[in-house]
C-alpha cells in the first residue's frame, strides 16, 4: 500500500495504541450498561435500532462507509437482544 492509499493503516504509535485501548474500554463499559438497561427496558433496543439510519461514518472519501458502521451497530443490538 502506498502512503496515499486511503485504506492504508495509520502507523502504530503510542498515541494510536492509547486511543485503541480507550475505545475498547469505552465499548466494554457501554455494552455492559446497555445490557443492564436492556434487561429492564427491552423496548430501548427497538429505539436504538430505529435510530440507525441516522448513524454515519465520520471518515471521508473512499474510506467512508456508513452502512458498514450501521452493520456493526446492528450486530451489537442483536447481541444485546440475545442476552436480554
Amino acid at each position: 500500500m502506498s502512503e496515499t492509499d486511503p485504506k492504508a493503516l495509520p502507523p502504530v504509535t503510542d498515541e494510536v495504541i492509547a486511543a485503541r485501548r480507550r475505545e475498547m474500554a469505552v465499548e466494554h463499559i457501554l455494552f455492559g450498561a446497555l445490557r443492564h438497561l436492556a434487561g429492564r427496558h427491552p423496548e430501548m433496543l427497538d429505539e436504538l435500532e430505529g435510530s440507525l439510519p441516522h448513524l454515519w461514518d465520520r471518515s471521508e472519501g473512499t474510506a467512508r462507509d456508513d452502512e458498514a458502521v450501521r452493520e456493526i451497530a446492528r450486530r451489537f443490538i442483536k447481541s444485546l437482544r440475545a442476552e436480554a
